[in-house]
């Protein structure tokens, strides 16, 4: 559950004569909004003037729907707060619907507002201007939830339940969409709804208490977190240190708690735990490390589950399932386990000895852990590091040392090639006074290239890492050894990065040693729109990072 804010009941008013797209950009100011990013077109036009209309609504324009609503992923993945994203409909919206996988997958409160065609075509077939058979039922097949507003009174109710939708329960997107003639129409609408969220199900105290009879009962526990934990990091800390137990993450957790914390272990260290772990606690996470990435377990394993989505006790049943927000689960395991338990003794030593060990297998993967090792000295601790599916992305999410929540910024299970860029521009935007690295390879950055006209003109200063191999990487390194060397597609002519960048009028420059990158990420933070570094690599020299990042089980378990 997302708890950024905490909308307060409405109070009666006088209803106000006004249009629909009135309607809908005043009650986006009621619940916090004040960024949107977004492309005007003609059957929004009503709907972007009202926003025009509003000096509390930032709009920044994009050149690409897919841009807009990655920007506003990476704005609500960073912050907590919900992203507002607003395109056309048909090819509009199916344009960032990628973006809203993503968003649906990294359990992220984004919001499209779109149009549709006009009222009296809807369902016709006519061919209207960027008709789609049913754009409601396709949005709903990405979304956690989609409506039509098809009265300006019914406007403020709408916004308030697409709200409730994105941060109650399980966080997810949402949509919604007017007719073309419906932003201009105008009623007497009364603003003031209840914009209350319903409050997560409290924990059920048997299954604490069962929970906690288990794991005083562990030896060696292992705590997994995931998004539905980013808010939990106070509780998440108090029970590993109380249980004298790791904490670990996939992506979307890594941060919550800190890497510099004796019990904060990247993924690879845990995995060299996880032969000696006999109970995993799972906080607000699929459990993807554990059971699809490491894919064996260590016989006997307990699992314990703290979510608050009921049908993940159905997908991957633990042995006890709490149905709950992880914040309050965890505190009522803590509250349950500490007399207990009491005090136990420090186990610092033993996890440092498994991060040494992971930390040898990283020094083999070249050239990414130089680069990346240069990148976290360069990057303030409270920065922002927004990974790529990529190379150096898929080494980052085992290595990169990450020191609070949601400052490691991923696509989630969707994977989908070229998010990172437009994505990190959304990060800077909602944490203006933070410094932002993107880091992609050539293939990802060329999905969202036209961006930097964005970066440009908005003066988003976000510092871009492109590592150039001249090719799809992974796609590469599969058909030399999966399929004989067969290339298909995989090699890419590229331009001049440098050149590119200084064209759209940003900083370009150009190192290929791990020290001057160091070196012009710091000094592009000091710049005050977007830098592009580019670092040449040679085509597949890169070591694998798969052995890491999905490791192989030990012979004895195979």
């Amino acid at each position: 559950m997302n708890h950024a804010s905490h909308p307060k009941p409405a109070t009666s008013g006088s209803p106000t004569r006004m249009t629909t797209g009135e309607a809908i950009a005043r009650s986006l100011i009621a619940h916090g909004v004040d960024t949107l990013f977004g492309i005007p077109g003609a059957h929004m036009y009503d709907f972007n003037d009202a926003v025009a209309r509003e000096p509390g609504l930032r709009f920044i324009t994009t050149r690409h729907e897919q841009g807009a609503g990655y920007m506003a992923f990476g704005y609500a993945k960073s912050t907590g707060r919900p992203g507002v994203f607003t395109v056309v409909p048909g090819p509009g919206v199916l344009n960032a619907s990628a973006a809203l996988c993503t968003a649906y997958g990294a359990n992220t409160p984004v919001l499209c507002v779109t149009g549709n065609i006009m009222t009296h075509l809807l369902g016709r077939g006519r061919g209207q201007l960027h008709e789609l058979p049913d754009q409601l039922a396709t949005m709903r097949g990405f979304t956690g939830w989609a409506e039509r507003i098809d009265h300006p009174t019914q406007a403020p109710a709408l916004v308030a339940e697409a709200f409730r939708r994105m941060t109650s329960t399980r966080v997810r997107p949402t949509a919604l969409e007017a007719p073309w003639d419906v932003f201009g129409m105008t009623a007497a609408v009364e603003l003031d709804v209840d914009r209350r969220a319903p409050p997560p199900p409290p924990p059920d105290p048997e299954q604490i208490a069962a929970a906690a009879r288990a794991i005083a009962a562990a030896r060696n526990p292992l705590i997994l977190v995931g998004a539905g934990a980013l808010h939990a990091a106070d509780e998440v800390r108090r029970l590993a240190e109380l249980l004298q137990a790791p904490v670990t993450a996939h992506r979307s957790g890594k941060g919550i708690l800190s890497n510099d914390h004796p019990l904060g272990l990247l993924s690879s260290a845990a995995y060299e735990y996880w032969p000696e772990c006999d109970l995993l606690i799972g906080i607000g996470s699929r459990l993807e490390l554990a059971y699809m990435r490491w894919s064996w377990q260590p016989k006997g394993l307990k699992t314990i589950r703290i979510d608050i989505d009921p049908t993940e006790m159905v997908r991957l049943p633990p042995t006890v399932g709490v149905v709950t927000d992880a914040r309050l689960g965890t505190a009522a395991l803590v509250d349950e386990l500490g007399p207990a338990i009491g005090s136990r003794a420090s186990r610092a030593d033993e996890f440092r000895a498994y991060s040494a060990r992971a930390q040898r297998a990283f020094d083999s993967i070249t050239p990414q852990t130089p680069y990346l090792q240069a990148i976290r000295r360069a990057l303030p601790r409270d920065g922002f590091f927004v990974e790529e599916v990529s190379q150096m992305g898929f080494t980052a999410r085992v290595s990169f040392p990450v020191y609070a929540p949601r400052q490691y910024v991923t696509c989630g299970y969707q994977d989908n090639l070229g998010f990172g860029f437009h994505t990190a521009l959304g990060v800077k935007v909602g944490n203006p006074d933070k410094c932002v690295v993107s880091v992609c390879g050539d293939g990802g950055f060329m999905f969202g290239v036209q961006e930097l006209a964005t970066a440009v003109q908005h003066g988003i200063n976000v510092v871009t890492v492109i590592f150039n191999n001249s090719a799809y990487g992974n796609v590469r390194r599969d058909q030399m050894t999966r399929y004989d060397g067969r290339l298909l597609g995989a090699d890419l002519v590229n331009p001049d990065f440098v050149k590119l960048a200084e064209a759209f009028g940003a900083k370009g420059v150009r190192v290929d040693t791990p020290e001057a990158l160091e070196r012009e990420i710091a000094a592009g933070f000091r710049e005050s729109g977007p830098v592009i570094i580019e670092v040449p690599v040679e085509r597949g020299s890169e070591t694998s990072p798969w052995p890491l990042v999905h490791p192989a089980p030990p012979a004895a378990t195979s």
